[in-house]
């Protein structure tokens, strides 16, 4: 039976729209293939064949009977349109080619034009059958030839003859790219159908004519199929394998569970370590805090350091509690002898008058009870005396005389009430004339001093304590310092120290304590003349009438025996300077009586030189 296949190789119908055999599939040269079929050529008037309005193209599309028809990816058949299985290419069109994005559409199966019978035309949504499914060519654009063709003549003519290929054939059957072969077969078309995601054709494709069965399709052959003038498909999408894409979501929730967990640990691990760290820091390491420190050392001092002077002295300091009278004071004092004879201020000791209380604490922290022995304001000394108290050591003194400026000098004394306290310093000055008190205003409180001056801070409270030089012998006893508002008082205010400290030289208060400690009372040296304490020239100047009504020079004192006379002006005394009444005084004071003085004074305009001696007046 024939099975509407051509009986000869290479004959084609007339111009009324067959189509000329080509050469059978999979074969090198002219022939029949292992299972007999043909691949049909592309219509002899397909370039003039115009495309047609239901998707299809070419001169196929306008054939009258005996055209291509049936639906993409179906074989008509004499009982109707059978769906052919899907094969291994899937997807792919009998010829090589993809389905396009154009749209176009290719028609597969074969009928014979004397056999089948004219076919309806096949809805375009129907999708082919698995394998079948090819691309079309572009609207409006022919099926491409997968070889060189030659015309087909005119119905009932013989063929022209076959002209010579340019080039050998393909052996292999397979085209140069760029060009069809010289012997390629043309590519089947078909309408194109909807292809799902797995490659795998929808549904069963509905028989659209019940012509008898043309042509089985050919075997799957890629390089027969093959066309290079096609339009290039896009590979449809096509899903993971399922169980592909759980290991890759496996191995995603594993990763991010890794990368979670190190991070985890990462945090608590840094906090962890901070803790630590803290903890380190705080207490400077994993064992018990232990800072370096220097060794056990003797405590002996140098004995010419502060530090040696200050452990030498302090057992001979004691400070004053005063009181009496509504009054109350602290001042310091030290140890003369081991009687318990004990120096300060006149001023520290005054509040207590006669029937006041006077409380003695000893550096160990003791305490007695202290009686006045003597006191004198012009000097402003006084000594108390403690009983009953055993193992005194009294403070070497020194001599005043000695002291040069510059010298160091240490302080030791109560201030405002801190016993004990140690403080250094130098001298500053040497017989500064200072005079202090004055509260009661007939000048009978008022001490002149020729005191010495040193920076070592002197506070309230400091009153009658030790000024020791550098090996701890005592060269003064702390009186006065002059405070910020400018006053010179023995408390020196409240201002505190500015460094302007002042101490009676230990030579004179040597000689007035040990006045005091014997007789109760202590004499002061004298001129035995009355001064003008409102002259305002320089010197000091014998007054013109005396104080209490009598003469301005004493009758027979060491005054008068000199010569001196009311009016005088004296401007020296021993040869230094002296400006004021109150500096003269000073400089009388800081001899005893019976010391020798050269005096130079002025009168009508001419300078003399006396000389006298210094008398006695009894202390108050």
């Amino acid at each position: 039976m024939n099975e509407g296949k051509p009986g000869t190789p290479g004959a084609s119908e007339g111009p009324d729209g067959d189509f000329e055999l080509a050469r059978p599939i999979g074969t090198a040269s002219p022939g029949t293939g292992p299972d007999g079929d043909y691949e049909l050529r592309r219509p002899l008037d397909a370039a003039a064949a115009p495309p047609s309005t239901d998707g299809t193209s070419g001169a196929g599309a306008a054939a009258g009977p005996g055209r291509l028809g049936g639906t993409p990816g179906a074989v008509a058949s004499g009982t109707g349109a059978e769906p052919t299985p899907a094969g291994p290419d899937a997807g792919t069109a009998i010829g090589g080619a993809r389905p396009a994005d154009t749209g176009a559409e290719h028609i597969t199966g074969v009928e014979t034009a004397e056999h089948s019978a004219p076919a309806a035309p096949a809805p375009h949504a129907e999708p082919p059958a698995s394998g079948h499914s090819g691309p079309a060519p572009a609207p409006g654009a022919e099926a491409p030839a997968s070889g060189p063709t030659r015309p087909a003549p005119a119905h009932g003519a013989h063929a022209p003859a076959q002209p010579r290929p340019l080039h050998d054939p393909d052996p292999y059957s397979t085209p140069p790219y760029g060009e069809p072969g010289p012997w390629a077969p043309a590519p089947p078309v078909q309408h194109p159908a909807a292809t799902p995601a797995h490659g795998v054709a929808v549904g069963a494709p509905e028989a659209v004519s019940a012509a008898p069965v043309t042509q089985e399709a050919p075997a799957a052959d890629p390089w027969a199929r093959y066309d290079p003038w096609a339009a290039t498909a896009v590979a449809p999408l096509q899903q993971a394998d399922p169980v592909e894409e759980d290991v890759k979501r496996r191995r995603g929730r594993r990763r991010r569970t890794l990368i979670g967990g190190a991070l985890i640990i990462a945090l608590v691990s840094g906090v962890a370590g901070g803790v630590v760290g803290v903890q380190l820091e705080r207490s400077g390491g994993i064992g018990a805090v232990e800072l370096p420190q220097a060794g056990v050392e003797a405590p002996d001092r140098d004995p010419d350091s502060v530090a040696g002077i200050a452990a030498q002295a302090l057992p001979s300091v004691v400070t004053l509690h005063v009181s009496g009278g509504g009054r109350a004071g602290t001042g310091t004092g030290f140890v003369l002898d081991d009687r318990g004879h004990i120096l300060t201020n006149d001023h520290v000791v005054e509040p207590a008058g006669e029937n006041g209380d006077i409380t003695v604490t000893f550096h160990s922290g003791d305490t007695a009870e202290a009686t006045v022995v003597g006191r004198d304001s012009g000097y402003d000394l006084a000594v108390v005396r403690v009983k009953g108290v055993r193992g005194l050591t009294p403070l070497p003194l020194g001599n005043s005389d000695n002291v040069q400026v510059g010298d160091p000098v240490v302080a030791i004394g109560a201030p405002f009430d801190l016993a004990g306290t140690v403080t250094s310093g130098i001298i500053s000055a040497r017989e500064r004339p200072i005079t202090a008190g004055g509260e009661m205003g007939d000048g009978s409180d008022v001490s002149y001093v020729d005191a010495l001056q040193t920076d070592a801070p002197i506070n309230p409270g400091n009153s009658g304590g030790p000024l020791l030089d550098g090996k701890g012998r005592v060269i003064g006893i702390n009186s006065a310092i002059r405070s910020a508002d400018g006053g010179l008082d023995p408390e020196g205010g409240q201002s505190g120290s500015i460094g302007l400290g002042f101490a009676i030289p230990i030579n004179q208060g040597k000689r007035v304590a040990e006045e005091l400690i014997e007789t109760g009372k202590a004499t002061h040296p004298v001129i035995g003349i009355t001064l003008d304490m409102e002259y305002s020239g320089d010197g000091a100047r014998v007054a013109a009438e005396g104080g209490d009504g009598g003469p301005p020079v004493s009758t027979g004192g060491p005054g008068a025996k000199a010569g001196i006379r009311p009016g005088d002006v004296i401007t020296e005394v021993d040869g230094r300077p002296v400006h004021s009444g109150e500096e003269l005084i000073v400089k009388t004071r800081a001899h005893r009586p019976g010391d020798r003085l050269e005096l130079t004074l002025e009168r009508d305009g001419e300078e003399r030189t006396v000389s006298l001696v210094l008398g006695s007046s009894g202390g108050g």
